[in-house]
């Protein structure tokens, strides 16, 4: 039987899901990292709850994915090499050149490299990505799948920032958003569960987690979403600012007598509600604390609520209204108080939560109160069952 895989390769790890074909059952999964450092640690889920660990060194992707697929070998979970056919990768930046997903040629791989200045931290980790398995898997069917190729067709007036349009014209500034993959795969779910065609529908999808991005969908398309040129913009995150008026980047660039380089890191990776709370980037840790009397706590949590209302509310303005708003990724799917806050702060709109169907974690349901004009959804987000299917849709594309 064949297998397919998708991978996720960050700059020191690497991510897998192994699908059985066509069933699309999940046969394993795990997670290699530390890649580069002297202890590397492999964790590799299979069988009926069996587990496989350990640590080594991985001097860097290739090691780590030879040691991957010899594991698989070794662990009985496949038999040969051959029995993987096809590898999907999760690519972060696809810029203009990628409007959907696409098989993995060396242009493709010269184009994820030529926009690696859009995402260097992510870009570069995925190519290796790529190179890794092309050899030792040369002859399967490999498909790279892009977070922003699910935006790239947003209307200028959503896409465009109000700077000269030559930036556009010239060096590609523009929105380009971040986990279309996700807010894809919930879309689609969502239409299923309404039991009315996508390309019908205004959906706004909540992609909460430690990045977490807010998407308008209108008649099955990206119409407007929060993050921006970089996954930097947009709400609240766990350690990202979201949104911050450049002129103060600026002003404690000098105040701090730091560069833009490191500010970017600080924007990046001290802000959010750790930066707010001085406590945790981890939303249940700062709960807690706010929960004992922790004012800062309580302000980081307040200003996270705050600006995914403002998202969600600036979106019903824009699509007038909306079918459903769907929570996913881990704090949308698992944090039950966040999500009847939201929805009571927009009550005003139609939108109702029932805290009975409410009380649950990471179960896909539609949590709507009997009276809600706009439902309220809760949809697990699978990007890796979104990739296989793109690889089944360009490899039959490809017969």
């Amino acid at each position: 039987m064949s297998k397919t895989i998708a991978v996720n390769a960050g700059s020191s790890t690497v991510k897998f899901k192994l699908f059985d074909m066509p069933s699309e059952n999940v046969v394993a999964e795990g997670l290699i990292e530390r890649i580069g450092m002297d202890k590397g640690h492999a964790k590799i889920k299979f069988g009926d709850g069996q587990v496989h660990e350990d640590e080594r060194k991985f001097a860097d992707h290739g090691e780590a994915v030879q040691y991957l697929l010899d594991q698989l070998i070794s662990l009985k979970i496949v038999q040969t090499y051959d029995e993987i056919t096809a590898v999907g990768h999760r690519i972060v930046a696809g810029g203009e050149f990628f409007k959907d997903s696409a098989v993995i040629d060396d242009d493709v791989m010269k184009k994820i490299d030529e926009l690696s200045e859009y995402a260097p931290l992510h870009n570069p980790a995925e190519l290796e990505g790529i190179k890794a398995f092309k050899k030792v898997l040369p002859d399967a069917f490999a498909v790279a799948v892009f977070d922003t190729s699910f935006h790239s067709d947003m209307p200028k007036m959503n896409a465009l920032y109000s700077v000269p349009y030559e930036w556009y014209e010239k060096y590609g500034a523009r929105r380009y958003g971040a986990h279309g993959t996700s807010h894809r795969y919930v879309a689609q779910r969502a239409a299923e569960m309404l039991g009315k065609p996508l390309d019908k529908l205004k959906l706004i999808t909540c992609h909460l987690g430690a990045g977490a991005s807010i998407t308008a969908i209108k008649n099955g398309k990206s119409f407007d979403t929060s993050m921006g040129f970089s996954p930097l913009a947009g709400i609240t995150m766990a350690t990202r600012s979201g949104d911050v008026d450049p002129s103060l980047v600026n002003f404690m660039e000098h105040k701090l007598n730091i560069d833009s380089d490191e500010m970017i890191d600080i924007l990046n990776h001290k802000s959010g509600l750790l930066g707010i709370s001085g406590v945790s980037s981890d939303m249940r840790d700062v709960q807690a604390v706010a929960d004992k009397g922790n004012q800062r706590a309580q302000l980081a949590l307040d200003i996270d609520e705050n600006t995914v209302v403002k998202y969600i509310g600036s979106y019903l303005a824009e699509l007038n209204g909306a079918d459903a708003i769907v929570f996913t990724a881990g704090v949308g799917e698992n944090d039950k108080e966040f999500r009847q806050t939201i929805a009571d702060r927009l009550s005003f709109f139609g939108v109702g939560v029932d805290p009975k169907k409410n009380d649950v974690r990471g179960v896909e349901r539609d949590i709507s109160s009997d009276d809600a004009k706009i439902k309220v959804l809760l949809i697990p987000t699978n990007e890796e069952l979104m990739i296989v299917k793109d690889i089944e849709r360009l490899r039959k594309a490809a017969k």
